[in-house]
């Protein structure tokens, strides 16, 4: 096994999972040919799809699907090449339907897509350590005019905080309805965004008098989980390995990623920030941070915060969750649900 994938394995929780699918249950005649199939594919790669025809059928034709996507049709069982430069990561649902003497058959399989790059183990450096509010059990954190913002959950507990990062001091608080389990926050055209988890609904801010302006549905059956933005775009995880795209105008989602940390899927997306063109993502249950390529979901870096753990003393602390970037002093700010400290940390290769 290849060093980064263990350290993917150790360090993220990765999961492996099998690459092609059962056949249809609805096949009759007409199968795809899996045995060129490998057992994973990545964006460098294309698949060459053909037909079975077990019983010489005379086809008329055949149209061929890729996740419900028209991309081309044959004559007869001349192969058809799919090209997987612009796939998404993840599995690969292939459809193919057969017209042949009066009748239509519909046949499936699928093959996963996986990461191409080797993600980097990072370095961190601790240049300071500060108060952390132990009743806080973290869900989010960002900066907003060089002030420390965070979004706690729990219900009956779950906050937003505005805090002096250096000693601790809460500015300002506000508590959610007792329904509610807060979850991520992000800062955006001057509101302030915050997700819950499993209500499936979201605030809107204003960001000076805190008065909701909005309460939204999701767009989607998820929950709610992370949260930050790009200043164009904000960025959701919902608890599996996919980062969604959402529009902060209509809170419409328009897209998504699945993260792969090389052939290994990354379940569990937590906390983000958004960090020079790059999210760093918390890992639910880890000690470590996922440095992830936004436009395909590839994890390119890792950093290993398991030795911030002999720091914490709190008989409460529970997971690494919480990272806020200072552009002001460009390093990142990382702590824990109901951890004693903040870590002011540096990054390098």
């Amino acid at each position: 096994m290849k060093k980064y994938n263990l350290l993917s394995i150790i360090l993220l929780g990765s999961i492996f999972v099998g690459c092609n699918g059962s056949k249809s249950a609805t096949e009759k005649y007409f199968s795809f040919d899996e045995s060129n199939f490998k057992s994973e594919y990545n964006n460098d790669d294309s698949v060459s799809l053909r037909l079975l025809n077990g019983e010489n059928k005379k086809i008329d034709s055949i149209v061929y699907f890729v996740n419900d996507k028209n991309i081309g049709s044959k004559k007869n069982l001349d192969n058809l090449t799919l090209n997987l430069k612009d796939q998404k990561l993840g599995y690969q649902n292939l459809k193919a339907l057969v017209y042949f003497e009066g009748e239509n058959q519909e046949i499936t399989s699928r093959i996963e897509l996986v990461s191409n790059v080797t993600p980097k183990l990072l370095n961190y450096k601790i240049v300071n350590t500060f108060p952390h509010d132990t009743s806080s059990f973290t869900e989010g954190l960002e900066f907003f005019r060089d002030t420390l913002y965070e979004g706690t959950g729990l219900r009956g507990f779950s906050k937003l905080l505005k805090t002096d990062y250096k000693t601790g001091k809460i500015y300002k608080s506000l508590k959610l309805e007792d329904s509610y389990f807060g979850e991520g926050i992000t800062f955006i055209n001057n509101k302030l965004y915050q997700l819950t988890w499993e209500e499936k609904t979201g605030f809107i801010y204003n960001v000076d008098t805190w008065k909701v302006e909005k309460k939204f549905a999701y767009d989607k059956e998820i929950e709610g989980w992370g949260m930050t933005n790009d200043g164009k775009v904000i960025y959701e995880s919902d608890g599996t390995e996919k980062i969604w795209k959402m529009n902060p105008a209509n809170q419409k989602m328009i897209d998504y990623v699945n993260v792969y940390s090389g052939s290994s899927k990354i379940k569990s997306v937590n906390e983000l920030e958004y960090i020079n063109g790059k999210i760093y993502c918390n890992i639910w249950q880890k000690d470590a941070i996922a440095v992830v390529n936004p436009e395909n979901g590839k994890v390119e870096g890792i950093i290993n915060l398991a030795g911030l753990r002999k720091f914490i003393k709190h008989a409460e602390a529970e997971v690494l969750n919480g990272i806020a970037y200072n552009p002001k002093t460009k390093t990142i700010f990382v702590t824990g649900k109901k951890w004693e400290k903040l870590f002011e940390i540096t990054i390098s290769e």
